[in-house]
């Protein structure tokens, strides 16, 4: 399996590990905002190679994997293995191990992974916490800090238990849990931005260096389409007025300063910038990153 490919932001390198890209839901479905014109002609018009025939989105699942001189930063960590996806039966107990395999084809050994973050806790985005070892979940990388906000640690305690039991209690059994608050600073340059509204402890990772600067930033959007409709919630969202206003904020923020923007779940390459567009904007792939 070839080396995933990487770009550099500032002193950061930041190399993308895909762990699926395919047909999710139907954009209809995805958002309930969206109105039948929507669906018959703009997002065909507007983003044509974001959804199918079937007017499905296509959604890849991946994380980043960030290296700065002091630190190895796992940033979000997909479905994983073996897990309880109920509502979503194609992520239900996997035994896919692409994902990890990319990142190690990436030169990475699990034990030099220093941190670990994930934007929120849902099963595309904290799978890879923990690994089934002989009938127990341990944590995937041993010598890793897990940041997670106090917020979403409890929203997730109630509302997530599956992902509670298999993907933190493990972590948080082991010692290697770090609950902190939704502004965190993990080292200069990297630090939490709150934007809740998809959960309510929901954050975006912010990466600064040497005068660039990138915005990792889960599922506050699922599509670009949402750039052109930031009125658009997730049908998961669970304040859709909050993450309706977080979008709009980090949006603005995005085409004012030029920032480039590592998406969750837009289609591959993934990468690209916001430009405003009236009172709206839009994504573009940024073209030097195109083959990433």
């Amino acid at each position: 399996m070839a080396s995933p490919a990487s770009f550099n932001i500032g002193e950061f390198e930041v190399t993308r590990i895909l762990e699926l890209e395919e047909p999710f839901r139907k954009i209809g479905d995805m958002f309930p905002a969206a109105t039948e014109d929507h669906l018959a002609t703009l997002v065909p018009q507007l983003y044509p190679w974001c959804i199918d025939a079937e007017t499905r989105a296509i959604l890849p699942v991946q994380s980043y994997l960030v290296r700065t001189p002091k630190h190895l930063i796992l940033l979000d960590t997909c479905i994983g293995c073996d897990k309880t996806n109920t509502s979503i039966p194609q992520w239900h107990q996997r035994s896919d191990t692409a994902w990890l395999e990319r990142l190690l084809a990436a030169g990475v050994a699990l034990e030099e992974i220093t941190h670990v973050l994930c934007t929120h806790l849902h099963p595309d985005h904290a799978g890879w916490n923990t690994r089934l070892i002989d009938g127990r979940w341990v944590p995937t990388f041993p010598n890793a800090t897990y940041i997670f906000g106090r917020k979403e640690l409890a929203h997730a305690k109630n509302a997530e238990r599956d992902i509670w039991l298999e993907n933190v209690l493990p972590v948080i059994a082991a010692g290697q849990a770090k609950i902190v608050e939704e502004d965190h600073q993990i080292e200069d340059g990297i630090w939490l931005e709150p934007t809740p509204g998809h959960t309510p402890g929901h954050v975006a990772i912010h990466l600064e260096s040497a005068g660039e600067h990138a915005v990792m930033w889960g599922d506050l959007l699922h599509s670009p389409a949402q750039c052109v409709h930031p009125e658009w919630s997730y049908r998961r969202d669970t304040s859709p007025e909050d993450s309706t206003a977080s979008r709009r904020r980090v949006l603005e923020a995005a085409a004012e300063h030029n920032h480039l923007i590592l998406p969750s779940h837009f289609p591959s390459p993934s990468v690209g910038r916001i430009t405003a567009k009236g009172d709206a904007w839009w994504f573009d792939y940024d073209p030097e990153l195109k083959g990433v």
